[in-house]
């Protein structure tokens, strides 16, 4: 496990970070004063955002037990990993399949700082941590290449990271360099914000994120399935996360009454 940080990459303080919001929300430690704040902010205004939270972390993690044992993947490419949370992507993969290789990518360097410790993966495997930001696709897939063998397939985990990306700014683009450089028999696994379920909700937090300084965006069943053209869905589609897959949960709590406001699903390449 190696990571590199490019320089003048400081941790900013100053400003909430998803990352670390996000880190909050799971009851982990790993976050500041003004993540909190508005972490505890958004929860006064939606009481359900760490239910939410847990069940995006759990969506993860079936996934990830569902390409290993049933689709033999042995490769994932998680880009927006955030900060890591026992058992994580490469935890669950290499449990199974010790060979497997995952590279992860985040461009917060809090998350580089507790990378070294927190991602250690197994001998006969690989565990990389690459600090670029989602926007440069070009450049994840220049340095993921020296881990991941791109001729085979490999899995592009994209979770809970496309609302903090605006169409204009290149959703779409980000996730069709990416989908466009992997093998057939690859996959999109994908998590990503709706206000179907609870608009009202969703809007005062997007409202909350933006008066903190981050891009949030929701996006219907129909945008959320664009991002799967061209690639075949597995069972069951794109669904709330929380209905995807359950038998396959390990470890998982109750999560309570009401929807969990996220879309997840998987999708492969020809």
């Amino acid at each position: 496990m190696t990571g590199t940080e490019p320089a003048g990459r400081r941790i900013d303080t100053s400003k909430p970070h998803p990352a670390r919001v996000y880190d909050w929300f799971l009851g982990g430690k790993d976050n500041y004063p003004v993540d909190e704040q508005l972490g505890r902010h958004i929860t006064a205004l939606d009481a359900g955002a760490p239910r939410t939270a847990r069940a995006n972390r759990w969506f993860m993690q079936r996934a990830t037990r569902l390409l290993v044992r049933q689709s033999g993947i042995r490769q994932f490419l998680d880009v927006g990993t955030g900060i890591p949370t026992a058992p994580n992507l490469h935890q669950i993969a290499q449990s199974t399949a010790p060979d497997a290789r995952i590279v992860y990518v985040d461009n917060d360097p809090i998350v580089l700082a507790h990378a070294a410790a927190l991602l250690r993966g197994t001998p006969e495997g690989a565990t990389e941590y690459l600090q670029a930001d989602a926007r440069e696709p070009l450049t994840i897939l220049e340095q993921a290449a020296r881990v991941l063998d791109f001729d085979r397939p490999i899995a592009l985990s994209l979770i809970a990271l496309l609302h903090f990306i605006a169409d204009e700014d290149g959703a779409h683009e980000l996730v069709d360099t990416l989908i466009g450089a992997l093998a057939p028999g690859s996959c999109l696994v994908l998590s990503a914000m709706t206000a179907d379920f609870e608009r009202e909700k969703v809007e005062r937090g997007i409202a909350a994120y933006a008066a903190g300084g981050v891009t949030l965006v929701a996006r219907s069943h129909a945008e959320v399935s664009s991002f799967f053209k061209g690639l075949e869905p597995l069972e069951p589609g794109i669904v709330s996360v929380a209905d995807w897959h359950p038998e396959l949960a390990e470890g998982e709590t109750p999560l309570g009454e009401g929807p969990i406001s996220l879309y997840g699903g998987i999708g492969f390449k020809a």
